[in-house]
């Protein structure tokens, strides 16, 4: 690969990052916390949350589908790399490690998309309609941000497996 080539991979690799990771964290602790506080058990507070799921879901996916592009294309032009899980120095170990952190912050992720997303907006659907469903939807809230916090965990630790795969 062209050096121009693997510049602007790591250009698009490094953006889809930042939107990927950096959007969980600002969602995470800045906007969710802040919208919570200020519509505390309003019907709004539900629609807001679920614009704010909807949307970075799209996002966020389409940066973990740049990040999977860039990062194979970077991984076979790099001069460590021997071969599909050919495990025969470290930065082949820790960069296996990196990809099954990966994959289980996806599953995570997908999980999150796909179930609990799913159920909260049917709650929310409920209550914004005045029918009872606080309980569940508080629960669902809970179990959105437990899964959160370890998307968020993976997350810093896919940022230290890639700091220590540049100083190998």
């Amino acid at each position: 690969m062209s050096q121009a080539a693997l510049a602007i991979s790591l250009f698009f690799h490094i953006l889809a990052t930042v939107v990927w990771i950096g959007g969980i964290l600002l969602i995470t602790f800045l906007v969710i916390p802040q919208v919570t506080n200020v519509l505390e058990d309003q019907t709004a507070l539900h629609q807001i949350l679920l614009r704010i799921r909807g949307r970075f879901a799209g996002v966020s996916n389409l940066a973990l589908a740049v990040l999977i592009v860039t990062g194979l294309l970077q991984m076979t032009a790099d001069p460590n790399y021997d071969g599909l899980l050919r495990l025969d120095n470290q930065w082949s170990r820790v960069l296996l490690l990196k990809h099954l952190l990966i994959v289980i912050m996806a599953v995570l992720g997908l999980a999150l998309q796909l179930s609990v997303s799913p159920a909260l907006e049917r709650v929310s659907l409920l209550l914004q309609h005045g029918k009872d469903g606080d309980s569940e939807w508080r629960r669902l809230r809970r179990n959105e941000r437990r899964l959160t916090l370890i998307i968020v965990l993976l997350a810093i630790l896919i940022l230290a497996t890639s700091a220590w795969l540049v100083s190998i």
